[in-house]
């Protein structure tokens, strides 16, 4: 059966009579069921409500019998064509006879939701998918086979225009979804410190004595022409190794020979770290890469016999140490989800480590280092070219430290001989930024390796202009700007290709 629309509405068909006498004839018809195998049902007929399509057979036909007349309407308009009115929503079935009142066919009759114009809409506004619509009682059902995610969501509104709620998505995506993640790690560590004191020795007759860092060595003095040829003690300053700046002063109070030395120290610096590694999985998948490397840790074995060698692997008779390597580096897992609304579930885990000599043991003469690392791991839901921070971090440290001579120290304003003060303050800010994108294979062409515009330089290049590599200018007040491209040939007006012999360079 091959059906049409018509244009025009019709009103209330005259199937009344109809239906008397197709009723009177069909009572001489032996009763027989009806099913697809027997070539009688002709499938559906889908007509959306207060809406008209029209029906034409194979072969002329001579009754139409509606089952209820009020979900369609049905009216002859020639010996093969039908016009059926939808009328409420529902499903019925139109059964048609010949003059012989053989039965020719049934059709189902499903009103519903204007799935006709549907098609039409999802053909034009997703012309690269393959969606199908059909009519479930009062409900629409989406069917076929989309490129994505993103896709079945769009069909899935456009749907919903016509039946509301009442969607049935049975969409499937063709292909598995690849998942590009993109992990950013930003780190800014900034530390400020000062430091201030004074610092005394003093030697005598028989007492001798130091306040603050300086050390005091009473087996050897300062020159005689220092001290007019007075006993002077022997100064040490290797407790003022970290201060930035050193003022010394040698003097004497009657019998005390005195050395006095201020330190002051101010220091500031700033460290940022910044890593962005990007990886794809496909979805359901898990994947996971480093970029940094491994670092020797021993172990002792307590084997109680036999153990097994460090380096050489050697048995020796009791304990032993195996070494194990630790990674550090820049590592990032993650397992991807692609949902069926487009939203991507991710269990991400990235991590950034770094050997940090300051946290290092040693344990029998071997020195083990540890490690600064900055871990997280957790679960977000993002849709495709959308970023979360899934970590942050605000610190803020702030240490001051007074050093003083008991009760001298504290005497206002003169206790400042008597005391060294310093302070120090350490800011730090971290955060990691998690972006996932759906991405497609591209073509072996349009791939960008970093080693491309690196290349061997020419000899004269390498010695006389001194460029490593092809990448590398030749302007002497900027080294790293990279060599002015070529200017492209002008085009061959007789072929309208570039190049001396007019073929395309």
């Amino acid at each position: 059966m091959r059906a049409t629309r018509l244009i025009r509405i019709a009103g209330p068909a005259l199937c009344a009579a109809a239906m008397t006498v197709v009723g009177t004839a069909a009572a001489a018809q032996p009763v027989r069921a009806i099913n697809e195998d027997d070539g009688r049902h002709a499938g559906q007929l889908d007509v959306p409500v207060n809406k008209s399509q029209v029906l034409r057979a194979d072969r002329p036909f001579a009754k139409a019998l509606i089952g209820n007349a009020e979900i369609a309407d049905v009216l002859p308009l020639t010996g093969s064509s039908l016009y059926v009115l939808g009328k409420k929503v529902g499903t019925t079935s139109l059964t048609l006879y010949d003059a012989r009142n053989t039965l020719i066919a049934v059709i189902d009759i499903a009103v519903g939701p204007d799935v006709v114009t549907l098609r039409r809409q999802l053909a034009e506004l997703m012309p690269g998918e393959k969606i199908g619509a059909r009519i479930s009682n009062d409900s629409v059902v989406l069917t076929g086979i989309v490129s994505s995610a993103p896709a079945v969501e769009r069909a899935r509104q456009i749907a919903a225009t016509y039946a509301g709620d009442k969607v049935v998505n049975m969409l499937s995506v063709g292909a598995s979804q690849q998942v590009m993640l993109e992990v950013r790690f930003s780190e800014v560590a900034r530390q400020a410190s000062k430091q201030i004191g004074l610092n005394h020795s003093f030697l005598g007759n028989r007492t001798y004595g130091s306040v603050g860092n300086l050390a005091v060595d009473s087996t050897t003095g300062i020159s005689d022409s220092i001290l007019a040829g007075k006993p002077a003690p022997g100064i040490k300053i290797d407790g003022l190794s970290e201060a930035f700046g050193v003022g010394t002063l040698s003097y004497t109070i009657g019998s005390l020979n005195l050395f006095s030395a201020l330190d002051a120290l101010e220091r500031k610096g700033m460290v940022k770290t910044l890593a962005e590694p990007t990886l794809i999985a496909l979805s359901g998948e898990t994947a996971s890469f480093l970029a940094g490397g491994e670092f020797p840790i021993p172990v002792l074995q307590g084997n109680g016999g036999g153990g097994v060698g460090g380096a050489n692997g050697g048995a020796t008779g009791g304990n032993g140490i195996t070494v194990e390597f630790k990674p550090f580096g820049v590592s990032l897992g993650f397992t991807p989800t692609v949902l069926d609304d487009g939203v991507i579930n991710l269990v991400v885990t990235p991590e950034v480590s770094s050997i940090d000599p300051s946290a290092s043991v040693t344990i029998n003469g071997l020195v083990v280092p540890g490690l600064l690392t900055r871990r997280a791991k957790t679960t977000v839901e993002l849709r495709d070219g959308q970023s979360f921070a899934i970590a942050g971090l605000l610190r803020n440290d702030f240490q001051d430290t007074v050093r003083q001579l008991p009760v001298l120290g504290s005497i206002p304003i003169l206790g400042a001989l008597f005391r060294s003060t310093g302070f120090q303050k350490q800011e730090t800010e971290l955060v990691i930024i998690v972006t996932p994108r759906l991405v497609r294979p591209m073509a072996a062409a349009d791939a960008r390796l970093p080693t491309d515009r690196v290349g061997d330089p020419h000899e004269l290049d390498l010695f006389l202009m001194g460029r490593t590599d092809k990448a590398v200018g030749i302007n002497p007040l900027d080294p790293n700007a990279p060599p002015p491209e070529k200017p492209a040939k002008p085009a061959d007006p007789r072929t309208g290709f570039s190049g001396p012999t007019g073929h395309e360079q």
